[in-house]
């Protein structure tokens, strides 16, 4: 176990157009530069300026891979093979994206890193067997490649060494297209390719039915300001959307179109996940960030494909498990432009 006491760092991914910064630490994204409509740099994710404050837990996982499984397992429990596991209800009455120390916590492995036009690193994670309450050992690789000037890739794959076990990775990256320090994002306007969410019950469980979007405040079938019908919603968005209606290409389906209208920056979201959580920040609160930065409520969005929240105890979902030997492979991309 002596490659997980590594201490955490922060790496660069550069190619000369993106500048990407992410460390060990829960594989987070720390902060992500693309050029707007004029060739300027800006920072589009919300983060802190070492890992420090990560490590203090002062981040409601800004920019970290999420897991065992990401998002809400109801009441922290499920039955897998006639056997009942209990997680930690870190987010009561709930547990959240893999408990009180979930991957986003843990120091990661650097098995790779390369430099240079297609600069790339790989974090490897070993998974021990009741970690957080789940079952079996599970390895976990993750790859962030910059594969064009303006597009960066990412690989997860996970393998259960001798049992069945739930697996949903997630990507929380908090975007503002406009920068990190730009204010709110209720002024992005959004597409997401998906005409069914999964409503939730007061405590943000799915109830289990799939609903179509058309007609309510969840319809961003075509493109909409995020904050046009917010204030229909609650606190804000934080739903998980059925991705069942983007072409494909490479064997990734379109989820969503972000477009910043005061700098023309754009990010294009791919994936092969069934569902996305469209979360619009709406428990950010005050959070002191890079350079000082004050990140309020909705100072940033978050794009998390994924399984279907709860999908373990919900047999109408997709299925989230992954037995003994299997690969569980999840890619998103996301490629930035300015329109």
């Amino acid at each position: 176990m002596a490659d997980q006491t590594q201490n955490p760092q922060i790496f660069e991914l550069n190619n000369g157009s993106m500048l990407v910064k992410i460390t060990n630490l829960g594989c987070i994204i720390t902060s992500l530069s693309v050029p707007d409509r004029n060739g300027n740099l800006a920072d589009v994710v919300l983060g802190f300026d070492s890992v420090e404050p990560y490590l203090k837990g002062a981040a409601p996982y800004f920019g970290a891979i999420v897991g065992r499984v990401a998002n809400r397992i109801k009441n922290g429990k499920f039955t897998l093979n006639g056997v009942e596991y209990t997680l930690p209800i870190n987010k009561p009455p709930n547990s959240l994206h893999g408990g009180h120390k979930g991957f986003d916590k843990v120091i990661w492995e650097v098995a790779e890193y390369k430099k240079g036009e297609n600069s790339s690193i790989t974090f490897k994670y070993q998974s021990h067997d009741g970690e957080e309450g789940y079952p079996g050992h599970l390895s976990v690789t993750a790859t962030y490649t910059l594969t064009s000037s303006t597009t960066m890739r990412l690989d997860m794959e996970a393998v259960p060494k001798d049992k069945a076990t739930p697996v949903s990775l997630a990507q929380h990256t908090y975007w503002n297209l406009a920068g990190h320090n730009s204010g709110n994002i209720l002024d992005h306007s959004i597409q997401i390719w998906g005409s069914h969410v999964t409503p939730v019950d007061e405590n943000t469980v799915p109830t289990g039915e799939i609903m179509p979007v058309k007609g309510t405040p969840f319809d961003f079938s075509s493109e909409k300001r995020v904050g046009a019908s917010i204030h229909e919603v609650g606190l804000g968005y934080d739903h998980n959307y059925v991705l069942d209606c983007g072409e494909e290409k490479s064997g990734l389906k379109r989820a969503a179109k972000l477009k910043d209208p005061s700098s023309s920056r754009v990010l294009n979201l791919w994936t092969n996940a069934p569902g996305m959580q469209f979360y619009t920040g709406n428990y950010v609160n005050g959070v002191v960030g890079k350079g000082g930065a004050v990140y309020g409520k909705h100072s940033g969005l978050c794009l998390e494909t994924q399984g279907f929240p709860n999908a373990i105890n919900q047999s109408n979902f997709p299925s989230v498990v992954v037995q003994p030997g299997e690969t569980y492979k999840h890619t998103m991309l996301f490629e930035f432009s300015v329109e």
